[in-house]
């Protein structure tokens, strides 16, 4: 069975960082782009950063650019969001996805994109 489980979330005051981990089961990693996505009560789900199958490319959205960085390691199947100088407008549950890509060497932060994703994990910035 293929899973995504996110991992890392919670409280922290306004300038903390977290790190959040997206970690695969059933599957392989490495064959798949990443995306990091966030839901906050009442609005859409927003694409905020991805990174291709190698690592070797990245894509943030405007919010979250110079301070959030991703970055996996297929060894542990893993990938990885560092989120600092977090904002209460950074709260929101965060998933990661996983988009089957082959034949693509840039990853994009549209959902539809997304064939697998995980469960969630809350963050919550506050003082």
């Amino acid at each position: 069975q293929l899973q995504l489980v996110e991992s890392g979330g919670g409280l922290v005051q306004p300038g903390g960082s977290l790190r959040l981990s997206c970690a695969a089961s059933g599957f392989t990693l490495g064959g798949y782009n990443i995306g990091w996505f966030r839901q906050a009560p009442g609005k859409e789900r927003e694409g905020i950063s991805c990174i291709n199958r190698s690592g070797g490319s990245t894509n943030y959205a405007d919010s979250v650019k110079g301070r959030f960085t991703i970055s996996r390691d297929n060894a542990k199947n893993t990938v990885y969001l560092q989120m600092n100088s977090l904002k209460p407008e950074d709260t929101a549950i965060y998933y990661c996805a996983a988009d089957y890509a082959p034949s693509r060497t840039t990853c994009n932060l549209r959902r539809a994109q997304y064939d697998y994703w995980g469960q969630g994990t809350q963050v919550t910035v506050s003082s």
